[in-house]
Order: C-alpha cells, then sequence, then structure tokens
C-alpha cells in the first residue's frame, strides 16, 4: 500500500492531508519539522512526500538531500502566496508539483490520482532509451545525434513533474512533437492535449478561445463556448508562439498560472482549472522581453524548464535518418518501394534546411510524388528556393518581385556553378532535360558546349525531350 508522508509545522494541515489522503486508501506518517521528518524517512521510506517550505527548523527543500533519487520518492512542496517563487525553484529541483496555502483539496485528490503511476512511468522512460538506442526514436520524437541527446535526457527529467516548460527553438524544428512527446511521458498522458497557434487566432477571438464564453457575451456568440483551458483540464496545453500572445490576455494567463482559476468571457463566475502548460517560441524569448511582446513576469513562470531545440544543420546524420521514415511512411501509404537514389542522400547531407525538420518533409513528399508511380527511387528534385539568408554556396536569395523567367536564370546558373559546369549533373538535379539545359544556356548568352563535357554530353542529347 502506498504511503505518505506529511511534513508541516501547522497541526490543522497536518490533519487536513492526512484524511483527504486516507480516504484514497494510502497510509500516512506526519512530521512537524525536519528533524521529526528524517526520523519517518528512516522508519519508512514513503512512495509521496508532502512538504511545506517554510519548517521551523530550516526548508523543506533540504529532504531532498535525505532521499535517494533511485527510490523514485515523489515530492510535493506546499507554500504560502507570497513564496510562490521558491516553489517554482524546488520544481527545478525535482519536486513533482507544488500546492499553495490554502489548500485546494480538490488538487491534492488530483495529484494523488496520478501518483500511483508515476513508478511506471520513470520505467517507460528508461524503455525509451533502449528504443533510442536501437531504432533512434525517442517518444514521438527521431534522432540520434548528441544535440537531440540532450533535449531527450532534458525531456526525461522534467515530462513526469508538473513544471512548466519553455520550447525555444526555429520555425520547423519540432516543438509541437517534442511538447507532444513531454505530455504523453507525462502523468497527465490520459488526459487531453491541445496545441493553440497563438499567432494564428484573431486578436478579438484569442481571450474567448482560451477562456470560452456565455452565450449573448458578444455579437455571434450565440452559444456557451468552452475555452482550451476548460478543454484541457486535467491535460497539457501548449501555447506556440507565446510572444505573439496580446499583452492584455497575458496578465490574464498569469493569473491562471497563479490561481488555477479563470472566467469564462460574459460571465463573473470563477472556474477551475488543473493545467499544465508548455510554451514555445522562435523568437528569441528574452529579447521578446525588451521588445514589450513578453512580459518579464510571465516569461519567469513559464520558462520554469527552457528546452532549446537543435536546427537540423546542427544534427548531422538525424537527416538521413528523419528522410527514411518520412519516405517509409509515404511507401506504406501509397503502397510503393521507393528509395533514394545516391545523388538524392548526398544533396539531403549537404543542404543546410533553413526550413529543419518540415522542409525536410516536404521536400521528400515531392520528391515521392516526381518520382512517377512506375519508378522504384525518389525523383532528384531542385532543393526549394529559400527567401531566407542562406550559408554561402549553397543556396540563392531571390527578392520578391522578380520575374519567373529571372528567377529561373539564377537557379539554373547557380546550379550549374555549384555542379562545377558538368550539366549533365546540372539537368539531373533540376529535373530538366539536357537539351533543354542547352537551349536555356544559349538564351542567356553562355557557351553551351564545354570541351571537358562534350563527347559524355552529345551522347546524352540524343534521345533527350525538349
Amino acid at each position: 500500500m502506498p504511503h505518505v508522508l506529511i511534513v508541516d509545522d501547522d497541526a490543522s494541515t497536518r490533519e487536513a492531508l492526512s484524511a483527504i489522503i486516507g480516504e484514497d486508501g494510502l497510509t500516512t506518517a506526519t512530521a512537524g519539522d525536519l528533524r521529526e521528518a528524517r526520523i519517518q524517512l528512516v522508519r519508512q521510506v514513503p512512495d509521496v512526500v508532502f512538504t511545506d517550505l517554510k519548517l521551523p527548523d530550516g526548508s523543506g527543500v533540504e529532504l531532498f538531500e535525505d532521499l535517494d533519487p533511485r527510490s523514485g520518492v515523489e515530492v510535493i512542496v506546499i507554500t504560502g502566496h507570497a513564496t510562490v517563487e521558491s516553489a517554482v525553484n524546488a520544481l527545478k529541483m525535482g519536486a513533482t508539483d507544488y500546492l499553495v496555502k490554502p489548500i485546494n483539496m480538490q488538487r491534492v485528490k488530483a495529484i494523488l490520482s496520478r501518483l500511483p503511476r508515476a513508478g511506471d512511468l520513470k520505467a517507460e522512460i528508461g524503455t525509451l532509451r533502449g528504443e533510442l538506442r536501437r531504432m533512434g526514436r525517442f517518444g514521438l520524437m527521431l534522432g540520434n545525434s548528441p544535440a537531440m541527446q540532450e533535449v531527450y535526457d532534458q525531456i526525461g527529467r522534467v515530462a513526469p513533474t508538473a513544471a512548466s516548460v519553455m520550447l525555444v527553438g526555429e520555425s520547423g524544428t519540432g516543438k509541437e512533437v517534442a511538447a507532444q512527446t513531454l505530455h504523453e511521458l507525462s502523468l497527465r498522458r490520459k488526459h487531453a492535449f491541445l496545441a493553440v497557434n497563438c499567432g494564428a487566432i484573431s486578436p478579438n477571438l484569442i481571450e474567448s478561445e482560451m477562456f470560452g464564453h456565455e452565450r449573448g457575451s458578444f455579437t455571434g456568440a450565440d452559444r456557451q463556448h468552452k475555452g482550451y483551458f476548460e478543454r484541457a483540464n486535467g491535460g497539457t496545453l501548449f501555447l506556440d508562439e507565446i510572444t505573439e500572445m496580446p499583452i492584455e490576455l497575458q496578465v490574464k494567463l498569469l493569473r491562471v498560472l497563479e490561481t488555477g482559476m479563470f472566467m469564462r468571457v460574459g460571465t463573473t463566475k470563477e472556474i477551475e482549472t488543473d493545467v499544465r502548460l508548455i510554451a514555445a517560441t522562435n523568437r528569441d524569448p528574452e529579447q521578446a522581453v525588451l521588445e514589450g511582446k513578453l512580459r518579464l513576469d510571465l516569461y519567469h513562470r513559464l520558462n520554469v524548464f527552457p528546452i532549446s531545440l537543435p536546427p537540423l544543420r546542427d544534427r548531422g546524420k538525424d537527416v538521413e535518418l528523419l528522410a527514411q521514415a518520412f519516405l517509409d511512411e509515404l511507401n506504406e501509404r501509397h503502397g510503393t518501394k521507393k528509395h533514394f537514389p545516391p545523388a538524392v542522400k548526398e544533396m539531403l547531407l549537404s543542404y543546410p534546411w533553413p526550413g529543419n525538420v518540415r522542409e525536410l518533409k516536404n521536400y521528400v513528399q515531392r520528391a515521392h510524388i516526381m518520382s512517377g508511380g512506375d519508378s522504384d527511387s525518389t525523383a532528384t528534385v531542385p532543393l526549394q528556393i529559400t527567401l531566407s539568408k542562406p550559408a554561402a554556396g549553397t543556396a540563392i536569395t531571390i527578392p520578391f518581385g522578380t520575374s519567373l523567367a529571372e528567377a529561373d536564370r539564377q537557379l539554373i546558373l547557380a546550379t550549374l556553378e555549384q555542379c562545377g559546369g558538368v550539366k549533365t549533373r546540372a539537368a539531373e538535379i533540376l529535373g530538366i532535360s539536357l537539351k533543354t539545359l542547352y537551349n536555356r544556356l544559349v538564351e542567356y548568352g553562355n557557351d553551351a558546349r564545354e570541351e571537358s563535357d562534350s563527347a559524355d554530353e552529345s551522347r546524352a542529347l540524343g534521345g533527350a525531350d525538349a
């Protein structure tokens, strides 16, 4: 039977917690200070510890030093309103959750309903480590590079806790997949995971979407609507592009984080919610604070456990692993058995992928479509032109307003230069016939036949199409 240790210098708090925990069939022991708590730890190692942060002879955080990290003991810290930041620091040290006085007993029940699964959850995370070594997969995430190994370690540590997480990374690095993985490895995984793109909702509607609204609260509100905080109760809410949330709504979000209460638009009735927040941004959050895009106090509340997701260009051979996974998925969906030709594999590793994993997935799909139904290999299609600043020598910049003819000219000449002037290779990469390439070069005023490859390319011209 699970055993709980309650450490608090207030006798009424100890009694209330003992009563509510006893109703769930758990045994309890109590202590009024650190000395008594240490005695109880020697008598019986608990499964769960509820401890006040402020005790007569020290801080409840000191009990972390008396607990074996391998024991899997869950620690819930208790704090007054004035010391919420101390509770956040305790979460960073490994506490599972925290309670604010006066203690809400419904919150205690919600915590207890999740705690019995914590040991199994940690075992599952250990199993995922084995899968990572064999298959390069960690939950919903894929990749085996040192940069991703560090991300997996951070996710494995923070997922079982109640700490808020801030995911920072370039667009397309997989922040939503990381958030889903955090949820699936958390004690909330049997409840909802809801993702909200704060930059994609109209500023006039975002408060209603977040907190819901009552019928008749504004023009067009013909029925009651439950917002994300209400629908995600017990689960996880993922707030993507958090720096795009209106400042006035950030104030209300901060209040929900502090009190666990919110109100639907059009009513003064408060509704309780138990939601874990994961926020994400593709901007530097500290710079966003300086620019007035993100409130400093909200940033500190969301940034309890920051995780930086690496860009694809820093993940080495993860590019091949991801590309093959995307191709396997397409083959299974369409009943094909296509593979990447050597030229495509070489190109995948040499390209900087400014659009990251999202761009790679789109490219694989494009190569699969262009290959045709009767081919066993994917097509060697050109990589998409990027409007962002490219790495030198690997991409070109096409300004807005450039004509299609001029864009074609720049792309063809740049590809030919990257191929060292070998036209057969350039035509293959561009996905056009060699004859078409020659015709274009004549239009551009270039000498279409270089001595170094004239014999080879003349043979290729015999069966080429215009």
